[in-house]
């Protein structure tokens, strides 16, 4: 990142940002947040988009805090580069390893005037209108679970109303990218780490979707957990919460563009990309190289 440098504590000395509206940034580490994209852009039609993978460097979900935070970061600036006012991390690990850090330590250094926002706290502010018995359980990454940020903000809104009881899916991401999630062999991953998660407290009735990629997983989940569990899957509530939030602060809503544009960037081949996003979206994609570091 030519214009940015940083000393060793991330203190930002020189970052030149355009000042003018821009697109929404929607920044994901792999292809997830694509599902949390569709849902954005079929709910606020009219806006801008700049999505951004970091193809090259995923999975975050296994990495530890320090490494998320450093690459999420970097993302979020480019994307600041390119036009963004407003970045939302489409990615459940971004949002619990770095999230809170950007915004209170590297924001107020970068512009205090720019935003982004995470998918945890708006999943997690709809559970208690889906749980009759206050048992949720949550299905993510390693990186996700580890953080305790689900535990953390339900913790916040319910205190002790709500409990909370997470399984780590460290092989459902892997099937999912490379496009083995319906074969016979994966359903014994999904089937394993489900009965495990509802043996850990069996008075289950909700289930938190905790990583953007397990939308493609809805219908096999679906299958394997009792007709009386809700699933909470996180596209549409994003999308909602995205729009209660610039209709609440219409000074940032000033500054996203509105041409009903989307562009896609990814780190790694844009042939794999394209091919793979196209699935995701059921449309086809073409997108842009970028190199981040």
């Amino acid at each position: 990142m030519s214009e940015l440098q940083t000393n060793k504590d991330n203190s930002f000395l020189k970052l030149k940002l355009p000042s003018s509206p821009g697109p929404i940034g929607i920044f994901d580490s792999g292809y997830g947040g694509l599902t949390i994209l569709e849902k954005i852009r079929q709910r606020l039609p009219d806006y801008d988009y700049l999505y951004l993978g970091d193809n090259a460097r995923t999975p975050y979900g296994t990495r530890s805090f320090e490494i998320v935070y450093k690459y999420t970061l970097e993302c979020v600036v480019r994307l600041f580069e390119l036009g963004a006012h407003l970045v939302i991390l489409a990615c459940n690990t971004a949002s619990a390893k770095a999230l809170r850090t950007i915004q209170q330590n590297d924001l107020p250094k970068i512009d205090p005037r720019r935003r982004v926002l995470g998918i945890i706290r708006p999943t997690v502010e709809i559970v208690d209108r889906l749980t009759h018995n206050g048992h949720v359980g949550l299905l993510a990454t390693p990186g996700t679970v580890q953080s305790n940020s689900y535990g953390l903000e339900i913790q916040k809104l319910y205190g002790n109303a709500i409990t909370l009881s997470s399984e780590a899916c460290p092989m459902w991401v892997p099937l999912i990218e490379n496009f083995e999630h319906n074969s016979p062999g994966a359903d014994y991953f999904f089937r394993k780490n489900i009965h495990h998660l509802l043996q850990t407290d069996p008075e289950i009735d909700t289930v938190i979707l905790g990583c953007t990629h397990y939308t493609l997983l809805q219908d096999k989940i679906k299958s394997i957990l009792s007709p009386e569990i809700n699933i909470v899957s996180q596209g549409e509530i994003v999308a909602s919460s995205l729009d209660d939030y610039l209709n609440r602060h219409p000074e940032i809503d000033a500054l996203c563009t509105k041409n009903a544009s989307c562009r896609f960037l990814t780190t790694e081949s844009v042939e794999k990309f394209s091919a793979s996003a196209t699935i995701f979206l059921n449309e086809p994609v073409l997108a842009e190289h970028i190199d981040i570091d």
